[in-house]
């Protein structure tokens, strides 16, 4: 891995928002966020005052913002840290085995509902109206009801990230999931994309994403702050 890797790696907010996910930012070069209605996340340009004061502008009132960070996050002025965890950032240059024979159908903004609803019930991560804004969701149907998804959220150069996998409680054990973490895998990787993807350290999950082919990078911190 180069050194501008681990440079972006260390910042995949700042380095998807200032890159192939600037059409979806709002801010200036000292700060940048995601529109409210995709995610609440967020990073300012550098740990300069003006930078961290701008990137605190970008919070509507009552409303968080999430940075992801190697140690302890900058304070942004007149905000309140909510939480404050770690996060496991783990890479795949490979897919250990191909994507399943699955009935897998792309998800767009038809789904949109449905989307939010199956993970406001399944809680993967944040998700809002338009997340799937961010590209390439896939999802599993069954009796014409959307049961489990996965898509990719930031995107660095060479990058792409898998989020919000995630599976109706009725429909579990069926490997949807896996399905649908290998399909998405590997049109990325066909692609000559890495794929990473960030998880709780002592999710029961991460055996899975060894087995598909991640390998652990980083720890970063994840920290949500919100206006004072």
């Amino acid at each position: 891995m180069t050194e501008t890797d681990t440079m972006m790696l260390d910042r995949p907010i700042w380095h998807s928002l200032a890159g192939r996910h600037a059409a979806l930012a709002i801010g200036d070069p000292r700060a940048l966020r995601f529109r409210p209605e995709i995610n609440a996340l967020g990073d300012a340009a550098d740990d300069s005052f003006d930078a961290l004061a701008a990137l605190a502008a970008l919070i509507p009132p009552g409303e968080t913002l999430g940075q992801f960070s190697v140690g302890r996050a900058a304070m942004l002025p007149g905000t309140v840290v909510e939480l404050e965890c770690a996060l496991l950032q783990m890479v795949a240059t490979r897919l250990h085995r191909t994507a399943r024979a699955l009935d897998i159908v792309a998800l767009g903004d038809a789904d949109a509902p449905e989307m939010l609803a199956l993970a406001t019930l399944t809680a993967p991560g944040p998700f809002f109206a338009a997340t799937h804004l961010q590209g390439g969701y896939v999802g599993v149907r069954r009796g014409g009801r959307l049961v489990a998804m996965a898509g990719e959220r930031l995107k660095l150069p060479g990058f792409s990230e898998i989020s919000a996998v995630c599976t109706h409680p009725d429909f579990r054990g069926h490997g949807f999931a896996r399905a649908l973490m290998e399909t998405v895998m590997a049109r990325l990787l066909s692609r000559g994309e890495r794929v990473i993807l960030h998880t709780l350290p002592d999710n029961p999950a991460v055996a899975l994403y060894r087995a598909l082919g991640f390998e652990p990078r980083q720890e970063l911190t994840y920290t949500v702050v919100r206006q004072a």
